[in-house]
């Protein structure tokens, strides 16, 4: 029994827990505004809110999250909100609406809907408005019609309305000015109500996804989903076909790949196990060791605002906006990201930089460690038993003198699939590089660690001319192809290109060096 609060009324539901949020509320509750769009996370007309009752008890926290990719057992003991409930009664246009309205940010209307879920989601938001980032809340939504213009200025006089919000009893300023119904003042105590409730299936999913886990798949191992990449993997980049396979067992993160290529499968079966909000699967911690820690469910929404996190890689959050949209940010967990096993997933690439390893639990309770490079043996082929799932990655704390970059290149800057991503960590000391990491994706049958061109760099001085030889040893060690995101000589361009754009971050003369 899944048990969650629609709008203003409470939904109790034996539906599939693996079927898709927004096919429940279109269809089990007849709430048509949400709308069917590319079913893939990429146009936002599915848009809803997600609210999740914080740790004290007293605040809901809403995120948006396209909801033809979010599994409705990931609603559980959430406030899911459609366009339908933000009204107040008389059907009185709300100030995101009306901004939308006063600013022509509607034409042929399809995808209205999905702007205003995400508009009313930041006007819900705790942080200080601010043009750039209200611009930003509506990353994930596509128009066709507009040119978008008008949106920026619906979103910028939103902006200036949103000045005035202030910092303490946030929700009672927004209700008065009905960007949401009064009603939203109650649900707080009705999550509360529902906090045992959905503890205790989460506890439940949490013991049942180790037991699954002992029945082997036929797949070759737990599907734990949820990459961040927001796009189905049916054709990968190394430009072969996806494999489909039958499967009798399947652990579900954020859903966010899954539920692009297997929705009518995992609707039918039995065995689903969510890990979205099992206990002990998020968060991020330092631990006395040295080591960060991360829960295999953090989403890179939570990478992206952490505390912790930015104070040891600064430029992390420019880096993460590169990595989908807003709302897949919200559902996509890191563990997902792994494995899926895509040689161009841009967390995978990420934490290899970064010298990350997973810890893998079996269904009898034993966990090991295992480095993230030695994860991958083949394309969407893993060094994973098939009753093993991961539980949590962890990486170095980076040093303050240590340098760390990400570059992506991809046809579109947001919300696609890179053709070819990067990143490094370097350590360097009075011109020499003590350590590197150099990772890349796009140029092999799965996400690479370059260790040859890594070891390469370590005790050379840094220059162009340490540069052009590394290079040389990086296009020994890819075997890029040609496919749909570029020929296989384009590819070892880009990350030609990508090599010298890390050391020209970290140290620019050397673009002098390299004219000289």
């Amino acid at each position: 029994m899944l048990e969650f609060i629609l709008n203003d009324q409470p939904i109790r539901t034996h539906e599939a827990p693996a079927s898709a949020l927004l096919d429940f509320v279109r269809y089990h509750e007849q709430l048509k505004g949400t709308k069917i769009g590319c079913r893939e996370g990429d146009c936002g007309a599915c848009t809803v809110l997600v609210g999740e009752l914080s740790a004290d008890g007293q605040t809901v926290n809403y995120q948006s999250m396209t909801s033809c990719l979010t599994p409705l057992g990931n609603a559980a003991g959430k406030h899911i909100v459609t366009v339908e409930g933000i009204n107040a009664a008389g059907s009185q246009l709300t100030p995101v609406q009306q901004a939308i309205v006063d600013e022509g940010g509607s034409q042929c209307g399809f995808c209205t809907v999905g702007f205003v879920m995400s508009l009313t989601g930041h006007s819900l938001g705790s942080q200080p408005a601010t043009e750039k980032s209200t611009i930003a809340a509506i990353d994930g939504n596509i128009c066709r019609c507009t040119g978008y213009k008008s949106l920026e200025r619906a979103a910028a006089k939103l902006t200036a309305e949103l000045e005035q919000r202030p910092a303490e009893n946030a929700l009672t300023w927004l209700s008065e000015k009905q960007f949401v119904p009064a009603y939203f003042a109650n649900i707080p105590a009705q999550l509360a109500a529902l906090r045992p409730a959905a503890t205790q299936a989460a506890e439940a999913s949490a013991a049942a996804s180790v037991a699954a886990a002992a029945t082997p798949h036929a797949n070759g191992g737990s599907a734990v989903s949820a990459s961040p990449n927001g796009h189905t993997q049916s054709q990968n980049d190394h430009g072969h076909d996806s494999p489909i396979r039958p499967f009798t067992h399947s652990l579900i993160g954020g859903g966010t790949d899954l539920l692009v290529q297997r929705l009518e499968e995992l609707r039918e079966q039995p065995g689903v196990r969510l890990l979205f909000d099992q206990p002990g699967r998020r968060g991020i911690r330092r631990e006395t060791t040295g080591r960060v820690v991360l829960g295999a469910a953090t989403t890179a929404s939570h990478l992206l605002n952490s505390e912790l996190l930015r104070g040891l890689l600064p430029k992390l959050p420019q880096y993460l906006k590169l990595v989908s949209s807003t709302p897949i940010r919200n559902m996509g967990t890191v563990a997902g990201n792994f494995i899926n096993g895509s040689p161009i997933g841009d967390l995978t690439i990420l934490f290899l930089a970064l010298g990350a390893s997973v810890t893998l639990l079996d269904a009898a309770g034993h966990t090991r460690e295992l480095a993230l490079p030695d994860l991958y043996l083949d394309y969407k082929k893993l060094a994973k038993a098939p009753d093993e799932q991961v539980i949590d990655i962890s990486f170095p704390a980076p040093l303050a003198g240590d340098f760390f970059h990400f570059e992506k290149v991809s046809k579109r800057t947001h919300l696609d699939i890179a053709s070819v991503n990067s990143a490094a960590w370097l350590r360097v000391d009075n011109g020499i590089i003590q350590a590197a990491r150099i990772s890349a994706g796009g140029v092999g049958p799965v996400p690479l660690l370059l260790a040859r061109t890594s070891e390469f760099l370590q005790g050379r001085e840094l220059s162009a001319e340490t540069l052009t030889a590394a290079n040389a040893v990086m296009q020994e060690e890819i075997s890029p192809i040609s496919d749909v995101r570029g020929t296989a000589d384009y590819k070892r361009l880009l990350l030609r290109q990508l090599l010298w754009a890390h050391f020209l971050e970290f140290a620019p003369e050397l673009a002098v060096d390299e004219l000289i």
